[in-house]
């Protein structure tokens, strides 16, 4: 079973992304392995694009139908069936997919891993057997971006950007999400404001122990995800 799994996972994964990477590292003038990392960050981005817009969206709706939910855990807090049934009508009557943006999650993670492995594994020469026909072999793939920085080493100054870009990008949500009127902050407020310290000192620790390369990838994803906010909340407040 695990080996079917493998076998699924580098069919569908390792290997589109490792060609990929390949095939822009072999036409990018220079041959430049960072350039080739931010044209493959990119074309994933856009990829995700339509589901991420639909998972902010979804979250809005959600933050928006906040002091209905609460109505509903007040009129049914000693029933928890009817509880769970009526705010399950709220959302289907209002068509929104609570778990969205779990959905968005799930499918990056194995994005991310197999990042990871390609990052971590692709630069050996016998990784290179993994090509396509119609993707050119290179020789060897150096590793360095803009002729200074070997991005199969961890880098200290892409970990500490990548973490102070993943800050900005969680209070930007976190600020976009009202705390209700004249309301004291909930569970979930409470947990998002730990999260907007949190997970940018976690992004800074993983990252130190791994090859840059992946740090270049994380920083380049996460300024997409900037802009990408910065103009759904912009589209959203000018309806």
């Amino acid at each position: 079973m695990f080996e079917f799994i493998a076998n699924i996972f580098n069919i569908f994964l390792y290997k589109p992304l490792f060609n990929s990477l390949v095939l822009f590292y072999n036409i990018i003038p220079g041959h430049d392995f960072g350039i080739a990392i931010i044209f493959l960050t990119l074309v994933i981005k856009f990829i995700l694009y339509p589901l991420s817009v639909k998972a902010f969206a979804s979250q809005k709706v959600l933050q928006d139908l906040q002091p209905k939910v609460k109505e509903i855990q007040n009129k049914y807090k000693d029933d928890k069936e009817k509880l769970a049934k009526a705010t399950l009508e709220l959302y289907k009557n209002e068509k929104i997919n609570p778990f969205s943006g779990l959905f968005l999650a799930f499918i990056q993670l194995p994005i991310l891993i197999a990042l990871y492995q390609v990052f971590w594994q692709g630069l050996k020469p016998e990784q290179l057997n993994n090509l396509y026909n119609f993707v050119t072999r290179p020789i060897v793939i150096n590793p360095v971006f803009l002729g200074i920085i070997d991005l199969s080493k961890p880098n200290i100054y892409f970990a500490i950007i990548a973490g102070i870009l993943q800050f900005f990008q969680t209070k930007m949500v976190a600020s976009s999400q009202k705390k209700d009127k004249g309301g004291a902050p909930d569970m979930a407020q409470a947990m998002q404001t730990q999260m907007l310290y949190v997970f940018p000192i976690i992004t800074i620790i993983i990252l130190l122990s791994l090859p840059s390369a992946l740090g270049l990838y994380w920083i380049i994803s996460s300024i997409f995800s900037i802009v990408q906010q910065y103009y759904i909340l912009k589209k959203q407040k000018n309806i």
